[in-house]
């Protein structure tokens, strides 16, 4: 079974370790068996393709590789400012729903 992860896709997210660190992006896909990320923008590097149908030229291509998830904080939509993220249990719904460490606010 895979482990529960802080950000999901769509989230946005700034980077605190790596060489991407204070890049901010969306992210794109999550691998949760490698516990990684694609976040748009950020960690680009060089792919050298062959020509095909897609790109006739070929050559050198920037694209996004995959960033830690422990590299990640989620931004908070209200203040733009990274945050802890928690899960609590909603009185209401009652289902486990992630929570803002900084303001106790719920996620989405």
């Amino acid at each position: 079974m895979q482990s529960k992860l802080h950000i999901k896709k769509g989230d946005s997210v700034k980077v605190i370790a790596g060489d991407s660190k204070n890049q901010e992006g969306k992210v794109l896909s999550i691998d949760r068996v490698k516990n990684r990320a694609i976040v748009e923008g950020v960690n680009l590097v060089s792919k050298h393709t062959k020509p095909n149908a897609k790109s006739p030229q070929g050559g050198i291509v920037k694209q996004e590789a995959s960033v830690h998830i422990s590299n990640l904080m989620l931004i908070e939509a209200g203040t733009g400012k990274p945050t802890r993220v928690g899960r609590k249990l909603d009185d209401t719904s009652k289902k486990l729903v992630r929570y803002s460490k900084k303001t106790g606010e719920v996620i989405k």
